[in-house]
């Protein structure tokens, strides 16, 4: 049996995602990415480095002080690329959200700090005008002073590879004791979080080295809590996606875990003996504990089949109160920030949070949103180039907004006339969005024609809440076995 002529995917009217032309969308309907995920840019063997030179009690104590030490203790995380893939797939520099059949959905500050207790108050992690003028030298000195240790070399810019890092953190390791100096335990740290954050918060497109721009955080261990990481490490996520999601991208970068951790794609928590409570831990603590070989490779789905699982199984039932009970402290402490609409700074960076997008993740009715407030194509910008006076003019404008006025800018309640919109809301989002991504005539075999007809009926002229839920509970269970189970070639 033939497919039918697939209906045309959206959007139907262009206003809003101005840049489908070259989306990577585009070219999955085309045929020429169907089958391709994108991969990682992280080196690997961080976890395996920490298990052969685990921390010192004292240099844990300064890092629990950072504010950094729990994504230590996360450990290493296992990714499903063909889910990362999907997700990219659907997401819209121009909105900063993902284009799901049921609206829009995007990872939030909420996100950040209930999963991983990353605070989102704080100051801007920006830089002073002295760093950006700063010779590879300068940067080299900076780091002798600093970590105790200056590499050697005059290629990379601002860039220091990470294996120099590991081999000097090797060596110093059966040195720290108990009657170690402050200095060298503090150094010793730097040298530490410096791996974290080019292996894990923020890896560059390189996959090797970390930016010693760091340094200029680093210099006073106990002040990193002042900063606003979480919106650093959200921001620098916001830039990954939305240039892994134009052209044929090969490979993407930046906190991936937290990017899959909003799909509710991971066994039943473990049963509980009567009045035994789960531990008081971050939430993507107990994701892990879901997940069992979290150590082991990485997942390999179908991505063909896992491409409509975000529209089907996306969680728009916000936070509830009884979890973040369970949670630490510093979890929830932010949450006044959480739906703000806000820019969000990240070094020379600028990414906004749009919440006023996503209302329904907060538990509120979604109107027509207004107009995006920045460029489409913002993601083209060189991060390493040299700032002109009008984008520094701009990015300090920036910062202003961030530091000044991050609690005055939370989106305000719908008016009447826009509470019952919702009708209206899934009419305008079915002209301006991009319902279907594979092209049922690129992907064969017997697997994948059942599922066919849910493109039908996403093009249909039916409302877009009805068309989503067109599978009953047995069928979505078989189709999320299909996906657990891969492909059987």
């Amino acid at each position: 049996m033939e497919f039918p002529p697939p209906a045309h995917p959206g959007p139907t009217e262009d206003q809003l995602l101005v840049l489908q032309g070259n989306h990577r969308s585009s070219f999955v309907w085309e045929g020429q990415l169907s089958m391709q995920p994108l991969r990682p840019r992280r080196p690997d063997d961080l976890w395996e480095f920490i298990g052969e030179h685990p921390f010192h009690a004292r240099v844990v104590a300064r890092l629990q002080v950072t504010g950094f030490y729990m994504i230590f203790e996360l450990g290493r995380m296992q990714l499903d690329w063909s889910l990362i893939t999907a997700l990219v797939e659907r997401w819209r520099p121009e909105t900063h959200t993902f284009h799901l059949p049921t609206g829009e959905a995007t990872i939030t500050l909420e996100d950040v700090q209930v999963l991983y207790g990353l605070r989102v108050d704080g100051q801007a992690v920006a830089l002073p005008q002295y760093i950006r003028s700063m010779t590879r030298a300068q940067f080299l000195d900076m780091m002798g002073h600093f970590t105790g240790y200056r590499p050697q070399g005059d290629a990379g810019g601002s860039r220091v590879a990470l294996s120099v890092i590991k081999d000097h953190m090797a060596f110093l390791h059966p040195d720290i004791t108990g009657e170690t100096e402050d200095l060298h335990i503090e150094r010793y740290t730097r040298l530490a979080l410096l791996l974290l954050f080019g292996c894990v918060l923020f890896p560059n497109t390189s996959g090797s080295k970390v930016s010693m721009l760091f340094l200029h955080h680093l210099q006073q261990l106990d002040g990193l809590p002042q900063y606003s990481w979480g919106v650093a490490v959200l921001a620098y996520l916001y830039r990954s996606m939305c240039r892994a999601s134009m052209g044929p991208a090969v490979d993407i970068y930046g906190f991936l875990p937290l990017l899959q951790r909003i799909m509710p794609l991971q066994p039943p928590l473990p049963p509980l003996a009567p009045g035994e409570a789960y531990p008081f831990l971050l939430l993507a603590s107990r994701w892990i504990l879901r997940c069992g070989n979290y150590r082991g490779t990485d997942a390999h789905h179908n991505l063909p089949l896992i491409r409509d699982v975000p529209d089907m199984l996306f969680i728009w039932t916000p936070y509830i109160d009884e979890l973040l009970a369970q949670l630490p402290f510093y979890c929830s402490v932010d949450r006044l920030l959480w739906s703000t609409s806000i820019p969000m700074i990240f070094f020379d960076m600028v990414e906004y949070h749009t919440t006023e997008r996503v209302l329904r993740q907060f538990h509120r009715l979604q109107p027509i949103p207004r107009e995006p407030r920045w460029v489409a194509i913002h993601y083209q910008r060189d991060d390493r180039a040299r700032l002109d006076d009008i984008y520094m003019g701009w990015l300090e404008q920036q910062v202003h907004i961030w530091e000044e006025q991050r609690a005055d800018r939370i989106p305000p309640s719908p008016i009447f006339t826009q509470h019952a919109t919702i009708h209206m809301y899934a009419s305008w989002y079915r002209r301006h969005t991009r319902l279907i991504i594979g092209n049922p005539i690129h992907v064969l075999g017997e697997r994948y024609r059942p599922y066919a007809g849910r493109h039908e009926a996403l093009a249909s002229s039916q409302p877009i809440f009805e068309a989503t839920t067109c599978f009953d509970e047995d069928t979505t269970d078989a189709y999320i076995q299909e996906v657990a189970d891969g492909p059987t070639t």
